[in-house]
């Protein structure tokens, strides 16, 4: 799939794990991709720049327990413990350390994936 093709709602997460860091950084929506351990492995240039993170402070950290807190729930965070299989786009607010800010998520797990991510479409 082309980077003009990946669109938040037809990129795969196959797509996702075998783009160039260049490539997801282009993305016009924020993609974080973390293990099993929710510890951050990737997160893409826009997702920084929307959220006023910098990828340094964020890679290496635990997703839910120290960056989005707002996502520690069971809407979000607690989908990838249940469905070990996940492609679905949910309305969410955002809340942490800003205004109320309407998104839409996409989740994507897949069995022997080595991420899950987390799609945001502001």
């Amino acid at each position: 799939m082309s980077i003009e093709e990946a669109s938040f709602e037809a990129v795969l997460l196959n797509d996702l794990e075998s783009m160039s860091i260049e490539d997801c950084n282009a993305l016009p929506f924020g993609v974080v991709g973390f293990g099993a351990d929710t510890i951050v492995q990737t997160y893409n240039a826009t997702e920084a720049r929307m959220s006023g993170l910098d990828p340094s402070t964020v890679i290496g950290v635990p997703f839910f327990d120290a960056v989005a807190q707002c996502m520690n729930n069971f809407l979000v965070a607690q989908r990838f413990e249940d469905e070990p299989q996940i492609d679905d786009i949910v309305p969410y607010v955002l809340t942490l350390r800003m205004r109320p800010t309407k998104v839409r998520l996409r989740l994507l797990a897949e069995p022997g994936a080595s991420r899950r991510y987390i799609l945001i479409e502001r």
